[in-house]
């Protein structure tokens, strides 16, 4: 996990977790967002508590009206009565909007200040945390979560309050009436706790199961569409599809066991307010009869008896909108609280250009606990020195590229560039000075002349076009339909392997970085003619900068210095290609291996 002071880390037991539905401390935190936000709060608060007021005179009004006026027989006092209850109705009305929509409006600022926190956070994570976070999880989290914890403010924590009020408000008016009758009332309370407390634990019970099922849905549906590919060339649909049928069926099962708690709710909790009412109207029509009570003082205490009962049915409903969302805010803090392992330091040395002399002094790594997959890294990369690195699969090759740009940090050992540590300057600063060549070239949705450049804004559409020209992108560019400014489909699906080669070593030409990183998969398959456009604007694009290329197959490394060979972790050996062949160890046995898989390959 990543960090233990918590009661579970950032991890996947967190779907599981159902707190209390108050919860002192994420409640703090959460206020912090809505702190800009407290004028418009306080106005909020103020509505509530005049709603309240006003949904409680209509039953008063009645016995107003009752009493002096229909007993009476007075029609001008009765229209008068019947004028102010109309009022008291457009006034509730009023209030009640500007209350809901206040409330909205705070609830949809802090969801957005919320989301823009956790997306910085995020991109500010180091790669080992994607490693092991899902990316289904991550996007429930800026989604579902920051949803649930807007009905925090917009339904729960506010009206719950205002549920409270009228509650105390409605009890100590129908003490004030008559309060032999309201005790009465108040038998069937103790009656009215065991059901809410019932289905509260109940239905809690269900929401963690519906949240952990509805989490794998989502897992299981970002896999599929991911690997929709293989799914339809091995021929796996039925079987899939009866795998998602099951996790659908079992998130219907746990929802329809919801729905049922409710259907058998809130009928129960009408019968207990129609014994309520049924006890009022026997001994307060008694009381009626023998004139120690007013017909207009027993019509409103039956209505203030009905009304007692919707902040209570209202009130078990809130609990579980505050269950869920402090569920949501504790993982959402989890991920706040995760810290990025890999930081700038406080005061960064500044890196305005650099020679580009690279150290390895030393250098271990490992991704889990003792687990090395680099040990003891030592070498030297002169400025303009092109340097080829290359090794079996697992050697750790990849593993040299990842640790200089910092995307992961060296466990023992440093690296150095032109005799400054790396982890002294700032992350952006060191990055923009090396530029990456990779294989399988991520391609964001846009033009491509928007992925060459990557949004910086200094580079000119003359440079662009420059860089995709020197590196031969020119010619396949402006074949294609709408030339520079034609659409890239979703990770570039369009276009071949070779030709998101060309285009990334174009858009690491426009950068223009003094320092190169190439990372060359084995598994890329270009034609041999691409293979020549791409070896020949690699090689100009390396002319004259500090370059280390990741070589994993061989015929990459014609035009490098100097090769080092990596072997399970450590240095084997270095030298020119002709050393190396004629010292006969590891790299003669690589060499022999690949030209074996061509001739096989060739024939």
């Amino acid at each position: 996990m990543m960090h233990h002071g918590h009661r579970h880390g950032f991890g996947a037991e967190e779907e599981d977790v159902l707190g209390k539905a108050y919860d002192r401390r994420l409640m703090g935190r959460l206020f912090r967002y809505v702190r800009p936000y407290r004028p418009q709060m306080v106005l909020a608060t103020v509505l509530l508590l005049l709603v309240s007021i006003l949904a409680l005179a209509g039953p008063y009004l009645t016995k107003l009206a009752i009493d002096l006026y229909i007993e009476t027989g007075d029609f001008t006092g009765l229209w008068r009565i019947a004028a102010l209850f109309v009022g008291v109705l457009i006034a509730e009305f009023v209030l009640r909007y500007g209350q809901g929509y206040l409330l909205q409006w705070i609830g949809q600022r802090v969801m957005y200040d919320m989301r823009l926190g956790l997306f910085r956070h995020l991109q500010e994570m180091p790669i080992s945390f994607f490693d092991r976070n899902p990316v289904g999880r991550l996007m429930t989290r800026l989604t579902g979560d920051v949803q649930n914890l807007n009905e925090v403010l917009t339904s729960g924590l506010v009206a719950a309050f205002g549920d409270i009020i009228t509650l105390a408000a409605i009890i100590v008016i129908m003490l004030v009436i008559n309060w032999r009758l309201a005790l009465i009332s108040f038998v069937v309370l103790p009656l009215l706790a065991v059901t809410t407390f019932l289905f509260r634990a109940r239905v809690r019970v269900m929401y963690r199961l519906i949240r952990a099922r509805i989490a794998r849905i989502n897992a299981y549906m970002q896999e599929e569409i991911t690997g929709i590919a293989v799914v339809q060339l091995f021929n796996q649909q039925e079987r899939r599809f009866a795998k998602f049928e099951e996790l659908n069926k079992l998130h219907l099962d746990a929802m329809l066991k919801t729905i049922f708690y409710y259907a058998v709710f809130f009928p129960v909790v009408e019968i207990i307010s129609a014994i309520a009412v049924a006890l009022v109207i026997w001994r307060g029509g008694a009381s009626v009869l023998a004139g120690t009570l007013t017909l207009g003082s027993l019509v409103a205490f039956i209505q203030y008896v009905e009304r007692f009962y919707r902040p209570v049915r209202d009130l078990s409903e809130k609990y579980n909108i505050m269950q869920n969302a402090m569920a949501s805010s504790e993982r959402i803090f989890d991920l706040l609280d995760t810290p990025a392992t890999i930081a700038d330091p406080p005061d960064p040395i500044p890196l305005p250009s650099v020679r580009g002399d690279v150290r390895f002094n030393d250098v271990w790594l490992a991704y889990k606990d003792q687990d090395y997959v680099l040990k003891g890294i030592n070498f030297r990369v002169r400025p303009g020195e092109r340097v080829a690195i290359v090794g079996p699969t697992g050697a750790g090759k990849t593993s040299i590229a990842s640790l200089l740009t910092r995307l992961y940090e060296v466990s023992r050992g440093s690296i150095t560039i032109d005799g400054i540590d790396i982890r002294m300057v700032r992350q952006a600063d060191l990055r923009r000075h090396i530029g990456l060549v990779m294989q399988d070239v991520f391609l964001f949705s846009g033009s491509i002349a928007s992925n060459i450049r990557l949004g910086e804004p200094t580079i000119s559409r003359e440079e662009i076009e420059e860089a995709a020209r020197f590196v031969n992108a020119h010619h396949f560019i402006t074949r294609l339909p709408g030339g520079y400014d034609g659409e890239v489909t979703e990770r570039g699906s369009t276009l071949s392997g070779g030709q998101r080669q060309l285009l990334a070593l174009a858009r690491v030409l426009a950068d223009n970085p003094e320092m190169l990183l190439v990372l060359d998969e084995a598994t890329s398959s270009v034609d041999t003619a691409t293979e020549a456009l791409i070896q020949e604007g690699l090689a100009k694009v390396m002319h004259g900068r500090t370059s280390i290329v990741i070589a994993h197959r061989l015929s990459t490394i014609r035009n490098v210095d100097r090769i080092i060979v990596l072997h399970k972790g450590r240095i084997e050996e270095e030298g020119t290609h002709a050393e190396l062949l004629r010292r006969k160890g590891l790299y003669h046995k690589l060499h022999q291996l690949q030209l074996l898989r061509l001739r096989t390959a060739g024939s």
